[in-house]
């Protein structure tokens, strides 16, 4: 579970006051909280998207007792198309991948080469005693090479993910596009599940019940984690992920 660095740097301040001194102990707690910080398994995720995204009105707003409420009326359509307004997002994605790579390599060679006369002169150049072992020198050369290569490779991976989310639009891009964000969280049994949406939808891909597929949100952030004890079960303890980053070997 990722520890905030606020709270970290506020308990360092606060031993600070109490104690009026930086002590060893207090360095090497602050430490151990950082490193617990930095191999959290929770990765880092965006922002949570505002509460409500003030701008500046291009056109005045007309006087109290005027017939024109700049907000939706019972007539209008109820698709998002201002700055603030809700759209849900279905959430249907599935990703799947695969390769297999075979290699096959083999080179053999023979060599095979002498000399029977060199201008008369006798084929062992009367070295009878080559190297001082009794060898006799003999200009012939015979040799062969092999090398053999097999590689084989396989990968394959999938990925669902299936959701509801509602987003709410933070940005009007001049073309008309949309930008949304989206967080929701799930908080079940000290086990939380995190679903962080973002991107750009178009308007026309906004169906009647305000409703856009994933599929047809640009520059797409999700992120689906889970934060508590299950999630800190399935990998390493901190320790050894911590190891696992500064080993050189």
């Amino acid at each position: 579970m990722r520890i905030p660095l606020e709270y970290i740097f506020n308990l360092f301040e606060d031993v600070k006051a109490k104690n009026k001194v930086y002590t060893l102990k207090t360095f090497f707690l602050v430490l151990m909280l950082l490193l617990l910080n930095r191999c959290a398994t929770t990765p880092n995720l965006p922002e949570l998207p505002p509460k409500y995204v003030f701008h500046e009105e291009k056109v005045s707003r007309p006087t109290l007792n005027s017939l024109w409420v700049e907000r939706p009326s019972l007539y209008e359509d109820t698709r998002a198309r201002r700055l603030n307004d809700l759209v849900t997002i279905k959430v249907i994605e599935t990703i799947a991948g695969s390769g297999k790579a075979d290699t096959s390599l083999s080179r053999k060679s023979d060599t095979n080469a002498g000399v029977d006369t060199i201008f008369g002169i006798p084929n062992n150049l009367n070295f009878t005693n080559l190297f001082g072992k009794g060898n006799t020198f003999s200009p012939t050369v015979k040799g062969s090479a092999e090398s053999d290569f097999d590689g084989s490779g396989a990968t394959a991976r999938e990925g669902k993910l299936i959701g509801t989310i509602t987003a709410q639009v933070v940005e009007m891009l001049p073309n008309g596009n949309l930008v949304i964000e989206s967080r929701k969280e799930i908080t079940i049994n000290h086990e939380k599940q995190i679903l962080v949406l973002k991107g750009i939808i178009r308007p026309e891909d906004i169906a009647v019940d305000n409703t856009v597929l994933s599929s047809k949100v640009a520059n797409a952030e999700i992120f689906f984690v889970g934060d508590g004890i299950i999630q800190d079960k399935q990998s390493p303890g901190w320790l050894a992920r911590f190891i696992d980053r500064i080993w050189p070997f």
